[in-house]
């Protein structure tokens, strides 16, 4: 995906072009958001777990499913989740638009998993998330947690994390939640409290944009960014990195401004398959008590399972990939 020039494990980079920094990254990608053009890459397609980098799909999945001022009532599921939390306090109901700036400021799993919850429950989720990557050309990520926690199988790309990011920056909701530096986070006396963004470059490199990085121990660090300087815009992705990647990731912007326009690209980020337009994939969803019941609605399960068997048809006939 993106051309013959990506299909390799080692760097692709036009060899006129001034030498790289030196990046520890497994896999890495810089290119021009506007264009596609891929500027240079590492072993772009290798498959990774993506930690919290897999947030920006899950923003991009159900910011269209979910209209920002839905009131969600948080459960203990939602509190007890593992990792990274912007703190929900079981029986407080926050609108969507709250855990979406939780999701994508502090990385909180459990504001990712209240939104999935509401979008139909983890499985409906994941399903609509996968149909989303393999819509975006995404072949390399395979979804099993909404969070981005470690999870078996769970894998995804540098590649496919700029389409992401790409996509993700094109909607102005996504990309406001992303920009955010501060916001104030509602606590359940009426009050409310300051939450900062973990995005390392943002308000620190300038024109930087958004967008997001994650960390596990076995994942250890991905990061996926994007910052506009002298009417361009780029899009950095690192995966599988040392957590110290901050340096790196503005070498790399530095490195790709530069050459920006003056270097024969390597490949491309792709065009979605099909022109779908924004919010006709799926209705906004009804979001009933969430205590009422033991699951979502059995329509959702349906429409789970139908993207589903699609989703599984489609990736029966590629070949297996390499995945580590």
């Amino acid at each position: 995906m993106g051309g013959a020039g990506l299909a390799t494990t080692g760097t692709a980079v036009d060899p006129a072009a001034a030498p790289l920094p030196a990046v520890d990254a497994a896999g890495w990608l810089v290119a021009d958001m506007d264009t596609g053009d891929v500027l240079a890459a590492h072993d772009p397609h290798g498959t990774y777990l993506p930690a919290s980098s897999l947030k920006t799909l899950t923003a991009l999945t159900l910011i269209p499913r979910i209209p920002p001022d839905t009131q969600i009532t948080a459960t203990q599921l939602d509190a007890g989740i593992d990792g990274s939390k912007v703190g929900l306090v079981p029986g407080q109901t926050y609108t969507a638009r709250d855990l979406f700036t939780g999701m994508m400021t502090v990385s909180g799993n459990d504001a990712a998993t209240a939104l999935s919850e509401a979008a139909g429950g983890i499985p409906a989720t994941t399903a609509a998330m996968q149909a989303e990557a393999d819509r975006l050309g995404a072949d390399d990520t395979h979804v099993v947690d909404p969070t981005g926690l470690d999870a078996p199988g769970q894998v995804s790309s540098a590649y496919d994390l700029a389409l992401f990011a790409r996509a993700g920056l094109g909607d102005p909701q996504f990309a406001a939640y992303v920009a955010t530096q501060r916001a104030r986070f509602p606590k359940p006396d009426g009050g409310s409290f300051e939450i900062d963004n973990h995005n390392p470059l943002l308000g620190r490199y300038a024109g930087t944009i958004g967008v997001k990085n994650g960390y596990t121990v076995a994942a250890q660090a991905s990061y996926v960014g994007a910052a506009r300087r002298g009417g361009h815009t780029l899009v950095l992705s690192l995966i599988r990195s040392k957590p110290d990647f901050t340096a790196q990731a503005k070498a790399l912007l530095d490195w790709g401004f530069a050459a920006d326009g003056r270097v024969t690209p390597v490949g491309q980020l792709v065009a979605p398959r099909t022109a779908v337009p924004p919010h006709a994939a799926a209705a906004a969803v009804t979001v009933a008590p969430r205590h009422a019941s033991s699951g979502p609605p059995p329509v959702l399960w349906v429409a789970a399972a139908v993207t589903a068997l699609a989703v599984w048809r489609i990736r029966r006939g590629r070949r297996r990939r390499r995945t580590r």
